[in-house]
């Protein structure tokens, strides 16, 4: 048939009236190919349906070509015999269609071909099953029209599903989408995206992206080609708070447990035999790829000590009364796991909300530690923006802004647009072309008690006797409002001091030294004034480093000269007027940064603690007192 059709194809394109033999050839190779086509008794039938054999017994090519138009188009209204002028067309219109029914034919033969031995295949598998079913039903038949109908409706239920959370559907998908983490994503990524992977220990505050990045930095470690993860490498991720086990070590879904043939049930036939049967836990789950453990800093002490075992053998080694190697009835993958153990070779990354002081030393040895940042008003600005864009919706002016007075949680801050993005669809009836308002999120704070987090406290005003010293709780800083007052005492000499009663000991430590470096730089004696300190707010202060504040403070009382209102300061002071370093740098800018301070005084040994432009702070580093007087007071 194809060399038919190469003949065809090999016709010159014009063709002389008087070339009568040229043409019979050609006419007599359509011939040829229509009748391989169809077969000749279908070609036959076809001629003698369609009055055409006159037509194609003639002697005449053209008649001859009438009778081909009625056998390929099957219609016997063609009767018009083609001019010579028309020949060259008609034939190439007729090549066409041949062309056409050939490629259609083969491409069919092909689909046959293919159908008849899928359907074999799956004839025999049909066959197999039946054979199956007829043997189950021979040996017994353990479902009744009860459990029947109970799994058909679990079926049903399976069937049934809801859209994904709103949680899922805004969830970062690349790095790029993790916001204000950038250093801390980049330490992950050269300490788990190498040729030698590390333990990670992640310290952060809640709702910063900690178990996202995670998650994140292995997909890409996939695919490179240095790295020792697997295309399949898994990331079993589980909860330090809800990991329970026996101490007898009957039940361990972490490390894995024996489940002997009496206590605990083990499978009924191994029961039968008095075999026992071990369960590998999540470490051997997560073997090469990756175990997130969240809140690892709330595990039992003992389970950590187990996993830490694990951790240098790489293996989880099983024992048990009931073992007996020599036992011909135990099966091949029990005698191995009790031979060999296990396998648990895994990188392990815990995150947890506590200070690394917290964490067991031990597993700290063996991590490398990454600390996550808390998130500024931008950041979470950038959050509800980017959520915005995965929910298909548009904010108002402001609404980000407005959102990120509510939580310093990027996790918050969605569940926050997911409230609002509920509010406004209900309002709406319809969810497309929405717009999402301040006065929805308004009304959203409403309903759910939602109060700012942190109030701009910051001021372009100076004042007397007030200052905003630097604290931090956990991962988190804060402004603290300090103000003193001084006045002249009744008697001489005989001025009383006045502190916070809730404050801890060492904050009223700090007092006492201020007040040595008042005398030395004001030359006053504050035995000659009733002074007052108030921590506004309260709480228990604790720590010596609000002595610097609290002598800013004292000098601007004591000298009534207004103190900057828009720069906090922290730093130990000594009797001889020295700033001396202190912890939580890096957490104290944060809480300046939030109460809209646009600088920061930190101890001169504290500088290599915290970049310089840190959160777009202007930040000095201070030696003596003299230095923060400086800066403070206004002249």
């Amino acid at each position: 048939m194809k060399e038919l059709l190469d003949k065809l194809l090999q016709r010159h394109k014009y063709l002389e009236p008087t070339a009568e033999e040229e043409l019979r050839r050609q006419v007599n190779v359509l011939y040829g190919a229509f009748t391989g086509l169809i077969g000749s008794e279908k070609m036959v039938l076809r001629a003698s349906k369609y009055s055409a054999l006159s037509f194609v017994h003639s002697e005449d090519p053209r008649h001859r070509l009438v009778g081909l138009q009625r056998l390929i188009y099957e219609d016997a209204s063609y009767d018009r015999i083609p001019k010579d002028e028309e020949v060259v067309d008609v034939l190439n219109e007729l090549e066409m269609v041949l062309a056409e029914m050939l490629a259609r034919q083969a491409v069919e033969e092909r689909l046959e071909k293919k159908i008849t031995q899928r359907m074999e295949e799956k004839q025999q598998e049909y066959v197999q099953e039946i054979k199956m079913q007829l043997i189950k039903e021979e040996l017994h038949d353990v479902e009744t029209p009860q459990t029947r109908r109970k799994l058909e409706d679990l079926e049903k239920l399976d069937a049934v599903q809801l859209n994904e959370s709103i949680m899922e559907r805004v969830r970062p998908k690349t790095l790029g989408a993790v916001v204000g983490q950038e250093r801390a994503v980049e330490a992950m990524q050269s300490k788990l995206a190498s040729v030698y992977p590390q333990h990670l220990l992640l310290y952060g505050p809640p709702g910063v992206g900690k178990t996202t990045a995670a998650r994140i930095v292995l997909n890409e470690a996939k695919q490179l080609p240095f790295t020792p993860f697997g295309a399949n490498a898994p990331f079993v991720e589980t909860d330090g708070t809800t990991l329970r086990w026996d101490a007898r070590d009957m039940t361990n879904p972490l490390i894995g447990s024996v489940h002997d043939p009496i206590y605990q049930g083990a499978r009924r036939d191994l029961a039968d035999t008095g075999i026992p049967e071990p369960k590998p836990g999540l470490v051997t789950e997560a073997h090469g790829g990756i175990l997130f453990i969240d809140e690892i800093g709330e595990m039992d002490p003992m389970l950590l000590n187990k996993l830490l075992k694990v951790l240098e053998d790489k293996k989880v080694k099983f024992e048990s009364a009931y073992y007996d190697e020599d036992d011909p009835n135990v099966p091949k993958y029990i005698r191995k796991l009790f031979a060999e153990g296990a396998p648990a070779d895994f990188v392990l990354i815990g995150a947890t909300t506590r200070n690394p002081s917290e964490i067991n030393p031990a597993i700290r040895s063996r991590c490398a530690e990454i600390f996550f940042e808390p998130l500024v008003p931008d950041d979470i600005q950038q959050i509800v923006k980017n959520a915005a864009l995965e929910l298909e919706v548009s904010l108002a002016e402001g609404v980000s802004e407005l959102i990120s007075e509510f939580t310093i949680e990027g996790r918050k801050a969605v569940n926050i647009l997911a409230d609002t993005y509920g509010l406004a669809v209900y309002q709406a009836g319809t969810r497309r072309h929405l717009e999402i308002t301040r006065n929805h999120v308004y009304r959203v704070a409403q309903i759910s008690r939602l109060v700012p987090y942190m109030t701009n406290k910051a001021s372009n005003m100076p004042a007397i006797g007030k200052v905003f010293g630097l604290g931090v709780s956990g991962y988190l800083g804060s402004a603290i409002e300090i103000e003193a007052v001084a006045f002249p005492a009744r008697t001489p000499g005989k001025g009383y001091y006045r502190f916070n009663d809730t404050a801890g000991s060492m904050a009223k430590d700090s007092m006492f030294n201020a007040a040595a470096v008042v005398r030395s730089v004001t030359g006053k004696e504050l035995s000659d004034y009733d002074v007052n300190v108030n921590f506004v707010g309260g709480g228990n202060i604790d720590g010596p480093s609000a002595g610097c504040a609290i002598t800013t403070a004292l000098i601007s009382a004591v000298m009534q000269i207004p103190v900057r209102q828009d720069m906090a300061l922290t730093g130990e002071i000594s009797v001889q007027g020295q700033v001396k370093p202190v912890g939580g740098v890096f957490e104290k800018a944060y809480g300046a940064r939030q109460a809209g301070m646009q600088g920061i005084i930190i101890p001169k040994e504290n500088e290599q603690d915290i970049p310089a432009h840190h959160l777009q702070l202007r930040i000095h580093s201070v030696k003596m007192i003299q230095d923060v007087l400086d800066i403070m007071l206004v002249k």
